[in-house]
């Protein structure tokens, strides 16, 4: 007969922390949140880390291009959904890669007899309002001049007229050699008052570009997580199914990180894939796995697919319906802490630490810090990054507020049917996910900011500087439907955001 264990499945929201001892020194300014995302053996450090706990799941309606800069550049990670072609998602990665890469190969080039039409036509389409003049139009060529957004004016010139008689010429143009550190070309741009440098080799032909606003960027953003390249970390999710085709192209298009996407990974074919990709690349990437409930999975996934880190979570999400569907998966808690509980016991053993992430099942600010006090060492989130700005879907208006649509991988929308196929038949016949809308919260820089300011407050509470002292020091306690509803507001009349009074 079936094993059944006696323990209830339990959720975040039957928890709360008790405080510690905050000493003098407890002050949200002396915080580190820095967290591993890749396996370490004990006295090491890292191959990579995280400056938040913080990443975004691999989904349509969450991971696109603008919210894996946005994070990068705060120090989590967005993990760049592989529900697409393999051609589309290494396209995504190199835009995030080219976004900030201190020497930048240009991708808005031009030839001294296109025209200005031809100039602007390129603008639309890159963004990028600095267009080296080669003589073959390559972003290899020699340099023959830059044409900026500032030489001409678009509805007062001839956009027929060729881009030769507006461009600053090649030898009014300051420029650096190959060769020369960033540092060193940042001080020219500095000492000449430039946006742009070119740089060149001993013949004249173009290598790179250096602008300022990524001194500027870097500068506003000190919390950046950056490769050897400086440029940008980028993740990406994976499957099962075409990884021997998918992986070499996102790692030759820059992925740093990734992670099998799955709902359920305690499975033989994520431990093959994750070999033959182990085979093959080593430890130059960091790879994720799961999703797993039980100590016994992540206990699989670790000792047979060598993973730098598990997911945990199934069918906590909030558009995830698979306990509905298929009666699979446990509460968030109670599996969170089993396999955390199985992780410190593998670090004792053999010295190795795989850090956890909590995938799913967080409603509020709270939840992820009660996920973290539990030993999380990140957390993975889908709806909370689909109602920022910079998700990839557009705003919807209903009844006079602004919403995005927000729908699972698992759901028809999301034609998602590799991540549930077990290779036997045609097409997926149930959904696993929903489909529907979420309110948009803002900027996901603010968004993200007053979640880490509320996880440093309540760390200080604890008496715990790092994420790691505060995994080890959080004292949780159960608490009741009575002391869960004596935790809101009672008995008093408060106004809402629309001015209506409630009680």
């Amino acid at each position: 007969m079936a094993k059944i264990i006696e323990d209830v499945s339990r959720t975040f929201s039957e928890y709360l922390l008790l405080p510690r001892l905050t000493g003098k020194g407890h002050l949200s300014r002396n915080v580190s949140m820095q967290t591993p995302v890749a396996r370490y053996n004990a006295g090491e450090q890292p191959r990579l880390t995280l400056n938040l706990p913080f990443v975004a799941a691999s989904m349509q309606a969450v991971s696109g291009v603008e919210m894996s800069i946005a994070l990068a550049r705060m120090g989590c990670a967005a993990f760049i959904y592989c529900s697409q072609s393999i051609d589309q998602q290494a396209a995504m990665i190199r835009k995030v890669k080219a976004h900030k890469a201190g020497f930048v190969e240009s991708d808005s080039n031009l030839k001294p007899d296109d025209t200005l039409a031809d100039a602007v036509a390129i603008s639309r389409q890159t963004g990028h309002s600095t267009m080296p003049v080669t003589h073959d139009g390559s972003n290899k060529g020699k340099l023959l001049g830059i044409l900026t957004d500032k030489d001409f004016w678009e509805f007062e010139d001839d956009l027929s007229a060729p881009i030769a008689e507006f461009m600053t010429p090649r030898a009014q143009v300051v420029h650096g050699s190959v060769g020369l550190s960033l540092h060193e070309a940042n001080l020219l741009l500095r000492k000449h008052k430039k946006e742009c440098l070119p740089i060149l080799d001993g013949e004249g032909y173009l290598h790179s570009l250096v602008f300022k606003k990524d001194y500027v960027d870097h500068r506003k953003n000190p919390n950046e997580i950056l490769d050897s390249r400086k440029r940008l970390i980028t993740a990406a999710g994976i499957n099962t199914h075409d990884f021997q085709d998918r992986v070499p192209s996102l790692v030759d298009a820059g992925a740093d990180i990734f992670a099998f996407d799955s709902s359920d990974g305690y499975s033989e074919f994520q431990k093959d894939a994750a070999l033959w990709i182990r085979e093959k690349y080593g430890d130059r990437v960091v790879l994720g796995g799961g999703n797993v409930v039980s100590g016994e999975g992540f206990r699989y996934l670790v000792e047979s697919a060598g993973l730098d880190f598990v997911k945990v979570g199934i069918g906590g999400g909030s558009i995830c319906i698979t306990r509905e569907q298929k009666g699979i998966g446990r509460g968030q808690a109670s599996a969170l802490m089993d396999v955390v509980a199985e992780r410190n016991r593998y670090f004792e053993k053999t010295g190795w630490y795989v850090p956890v992430c909590s995938d799913g099942g967080l409603a509020s600010d709270t939840q992820i810090i009660l996920a973290l006090a539990m030993g999380a060492d990140f957390v993975m989130m889908g709806r909370y990054f689909a109602m920022t700005d910079e998700s990839p879907t557009p705003r919807v208006s209903i009844s006079g507020r602004m919403y995005k649509p927000y729908w699972g991988e698992g759901s028809n929308r999301a034609r998602n049917w590799q991540r549930y196929s077990s290779g036997d038949e045609a097409n997926l016949k149930f959904e696993e996910g929903i489909d529907g809308y979420v309110p948009i919260t803002g900027s996901v820089k603010d968004t993200l900011w007053l979640t880490a300011e509320k996880l440093k407050s309540t760390m200080c509470n604890s008496g715990a500087p790092t994420l790691a002292e505060f995994r080890d020091n959080a004292v949780l306690t159960r608490i009741s439907q009575q002391s869960f509803v004596e935790g809101g507001t009672s008995n008093v009349v408060r106004l809402d955001t629309e001015s209506s009074i409630v009680d």
